[in-house]
């Protein structure tokens, strides 16, 4: 009998952000997101459903880690916000449909 198993074992962690994600505190997750990149993690989600405001500095940590993610085979998805002005502006950079998004509604 032959017989191959291969057991794969994937880290995705979950980062929560309840804040602004703005030019103050983008560089702190930033400085997070680095420490698990350097541990290896390439599958991460973000969530953004308690983020109430979102600008340029937010978007770019955001599109920092896709790409990295993406160099090395792995995925980045987004909570979709509650927050009006989040969904604004994930819609008219297009994010919406860069990132893959989960809890969004088929409007």
């Amino acid at each position: 009998m032959d017989i191959t198993i291969t057991e794969h074992i994937q880290r995705t962690v979950t980062i929560v952000v309840k804040d602004r994600l703005d030019v103050m505190t983008a560089p702190e997750l930033k400085a997070q997101i680095e420490k698990y990149l350097e541990e290896g993690v390439i599958h991460f989600i973000v969530d953004l459903s308690e983020t109430p405001f979102m600008d340029s500095a937010g978007m770019a940590v955001l599109v920092t880690l896709l790409r990295r993610c993406r160099m090395k085979n792995g995925s980045v998805k987004l909570v979709w916000p509650q927050a009006q002005a989040v969904q604004r502006t994930l819609m008219l950079t297009r994010f919406d449909r860069v990132f893959e998004v989960v809890g969004k509604s088929a409007n």
